[in-house]
């Protein structure tokens, strides 16, 4: 097995066990973990997979990711009353599935040979899009849009990381190391410490 394929079935995993911890915030019934555990799992890499036109997509080419996302549904279903803080866990899960996901992506996009911008954005979208559809299907404000915090910066900083590392220093590992890495050390330092880039302030317009 590949890199590639690992890191997608390690997303695919960690994914879902924040969709699962979503629908158990919201006391769904075990059809609604499923559904959002197999929705936060595989959107973003289907999205991907579609926008790079692989066909099938990953999940259809090898359905055990349909049953890993259910797996992880399954167990948090009967464990998730058990973690004292629900959101704290399903926060910092999130940024590690988030780190596998983004050099996930843009690995792909890497290996067809695209430019470093499509590179970039493949990395950003699997790694946003499967958390951004879990937060809007629930009713959530998404945690890729609150003020302040990096997470679409992360992304970006990740896949930026592991093109230039893949271009100028090492491909293969080490450019998806590189792209882990940094997308990680990001979000854990907005979650942990507060990083965060300025944000937009209007100010009135001059008379």
């Amino acid at each position: 097995m590949s890199w590639l394929a690992l890191l997608d079935f390690g997303s695919v995993m960690i994914f879902a066990l924040t969709g699962a911890l979503v629908a158990s915030r919201a006391q769904m019934d075990p059809v609604g973990f499923l559904f959002i555990a197999c929705l936060t799992a595989m959107g973003g890499g289907t999205l991907r997979d579609v926008l790079l036109d692989r066909n099938p997509v990953f999940w259809i080419a090898q359905p055990t990711y349909i049953a890993v996302a259910c797996g992880a549904a399954i167990v948090v279903f009967f464990t998730a009353h058990l973690l004292e803080s629900r959101l704290r866990t399903l926060l910092w899960l999130d940024s590690l599935a988030l780190a596998i996901a983004v050099p996930a992506g843009a690995g792909v996009a890497l290996d067809l040979g695209t430019p470093a911008p499509i590179v970039i954005l493949m990395g950003m979208i699997t790694g946003c899009m499967g958390g951004l559809m879990r937060d809007v299907v629930v009713g959530d404000v998404p945690v890729v849009l609150k003020q302040g915090e990096l997470y679409v910066s992360a992304a970006f900083g990740g896949a930026l990381a592991l093109w230039l590392t893949s271009t100028y220093i090492a491909p293969d590992l080490p450019a998806l190391a590189a792209g882990a890495g940094v997308t990680w050390a990001l979000r854990a330092g907005s979650l942990a410490f507060g990083w965060q880039l300025p944000t937009y302030r209007s100010t009135p317009p001059k008379s």
